[in-house]
């Protein structure tokens, strides 16, 4: 398993289109990714899950990526998470 802090930099936060956007990106990998918020652990191929953690902008999240293409798909996320996630 691999993990690694990134700071949310969308100004909304991980509302709608930057998760879907962030669960399109994690759906591309076997991975199992996730994501630690506070006390709150989300699925990062879920939506509903990354809806649900409630991150806003400036926050930080540590994600976690386990399995055969765990290094590749940590670095693809924080890369689009960095990159403002499509805003």
């Amino acid at each position: 398993m691999v993990s690694q802090k990134v700071i949310i930099k969308n100004p909304t936060g991980l509302h709608l289109r930057p998760a879907g956007i962030l669960c399109k990106e994690a759906l591309q990998f076997k991975s199992k990714i996730t994501f630690q918020f506070g006390d709150t652990t989300a699925n990062a191929k879920s939506v509903l899950s990354v809806l649900g953690a409630c991150v806003q902008s400036g926050d930080e999240i540590t994600l976690m990526c386990e399995g055969e293409d765990e290094e590749f798909a940590l670095s693809t996320l924080v890369n689009a998470i960095e990159n403002g996630l499509g805003e």
